[in-house]
This record gives C-alpha cells, structure tokens and sequence, in this order.
C-alpha cells in the first residue's frame, strides 16, 4: 500500500542518515539521536512514504543543532541539496514544526549510546586489561548497524548497549571482562531472558552486515543527479574549454604571460560525489561464532 508506512522503508531512511552523517564528519550521537527522534516520531503519527525524506531531514537538522556545533550545521538548503530530498525549505519548516509540537520539544534522549558509553568506561575502569582492547569505535559502528533495523527501537537503551559489550568479550574470550559485565547486567537490574533475547537478535544483525552481500551505509556513495539538458550543456563545455599555458620548469613565470594563464587551478568546488570514509566502520562487523557455557550472562550463584 503506498500510503502505509513499511520497516523497510524506515530501515532504508535510517541508513541514508548514516550517509549523511558520514557526509558532513558529524559524531555518532548525531546519527544515533536522529533515529530516536525520527522513531519517536512514527510511533505517534501514520506517516506516509512520501513524507519520510521530509521527516528523516527534519529529525537530522534537530539532532545535529543539539549535539553539533552551530557552526558546522549546514543549511536546510544545504542538507536538501546534498541528500535530494524533494521538497522545499518551506516544506521543512512545517515539518520541523509539526514534529517539535508533537514531541514536546523534548529532542534529546538517553539512547544506547549513552548506556554504551557508560558500561565502557566502567568496565575500563576496573579492568586489569589493555585499555584498548575493548574498541569503542567497533562498538559504536556495531550500534549503527542495528540502529537501522526498526526492531531495536523496541529494545531497551541498557539491554542493547549491555549485548553488545557481551558479545565483544565474547569474542574476546576475557574470564575478567565477563565477570565485570555480569556486575553491571546485575546493577543494571537486567534480566537473563531480555539479554539473550535481545543478544541473539544483535548477534544476527551483526552477522547479516558482516557478509559481503550487504552494501553499508558507509560504503555508499551520493549520486549526483541532473537533467539531460544540464547533462548536454556539461558535456558541450567540456570540449570548450580552452589549453591551459605549459608552466616553465622551476616555478618562474615568463613576466609577458597574460595573469589569466595564472589563475589558481584550485579554485574550483570540492566533489562531492561521495561521502568521506568513516575510519574502517566495514571492519568492524563479524560474524558470531556458537557461545561456550561460560560465555552465557547470568547473575545466579
């Protein structure tokens, strides 16, 4: 039905997000609020598929004035442009306004990477181990990824950022690490039947993006799109260009060149074909390997 809303069209919005958020070099917890504001904001309202690009945008623009600086924001005409959404600032801005009434103006949350930021540093700060051994950029491009299926927004923040930590030791195979998670799962008051519920599911989505079959967020590249007349009227100015002048050996100029032939060849704009890579986030899914006993969470004695 085209005027329902599916988890795959939410699921593929959440991923362009990412895209974006890789585009302009903004922090994870600029992707990772804008889907909780974009989530919250479905569960209140039937929305329809062809206002989703409005709605992801919004929820963007929303959370990077709440975690960015104002001078790195980009403009609402910026953002349309680079992500091609189709519709107008105007269009923004009645969206911006419906969504702020109806979340209350309440755009910041305590999402799982507040919870996975949190658990880290306890478990750093009690471990004996390498500091690095538990890689918090790992962790955080793990979150991305189930950040963009529609089925962990029904999770608990604590739950899914404490399956994450787990399966990392896990695969750690660290006695010491597991020890210090079964101290926070207890603290934490999080039952064995959620985390493993949740774990398994975690441990699945983990494993769907870590086959080559899976194209990331992060791999993708924004295509540019034009008319076939601006397509001709580039191709057309293409072979007009004129030869530049042949630059003399040692960096001396010949004082008769006309100062055209010594233009900046770097004046023109930067490409922006493609986002910029996000430090190896496509290393860092895995696949999960069968658990052995001791590896199972639980506080009982």
């Amino acid at each position: 039905n085209e005027n329902t809303l599916c988890p795959r069209q939410r699921n593929a919005k959440v991923e362009d997000l990412w895209s974006l958020t890789n585009f302009f070099g903004f922090a994870t917890e600029t992707f990772v609020l804008a889907v909780n504001i974009l989530d919250r904001f479905l569960a209140l309202m039937k929305v329809k598929p062809k206002h989703l690009s409005c709605i992801g945008i919004c929820c963007f623009q929303l959370a990077a004035r709440v975690v960015e600086e104002e001078c790195n924001i980009p403009s609402a005409h910026e953002v349309i442009r680079i992500s091609q959404c189709k519709c107008t600032v105007s269009d923004l801005k009645r969206m911006e306004k419906i969504i702020s009434e109806k979340l209350h103006f309440e755009f910041n949350a305590t999402t799982a990477l507040t919870f996975l930021h949190l658990y880290h540093a306890i478990v750093l700060y009690h471990t004996s181990e390498r500091k690095e051994v538990l890689n918090l950029d790992k962790l955080e491009a793990q979150l991305k990824a189930c950040n963009c299926r529609l089925v962990f927004s029904k999770a608990k923040p604590s739950v899914l950022a404490l399956c994450l930590l787990t399966l990392e030791v896990q695969m750690l195979k660290s006695v010491e690490l597991f020890e210090i998670l079964l101290c926070v799962q207890k603290h934490s008051k999080i039952s064995d039947s959620d985390l493993l519920y949740w774990r398994e599911l975690v441990s699945k989505c983990l494993a769907d993006y870590s086959s080559p079959e899976c194209c990331k967020p992060d791999h993708k590249k924004l295509v540019w799109i034009v008319s076939r007349r601006t397509a001709q009227n580039l191709q057309n100015s293409y072979y007009s260009v004129p030869e530049l002048p042949t630059i003399p050996e040692g960096g001396c100029f010949n004082e008769n060149e006309s100062e055209d032939s010594c233009e900046d060849m770097s004046s023109g704009e930067e490409s922006l074909s493609s986002s910029p890579p996000s430090h190896l986030e496509g290393t860092f899914f895995f696949e999960i390997k069968p658990q052995a006993k001791w590896q199972t969470l639980s506080c009982r004695s």
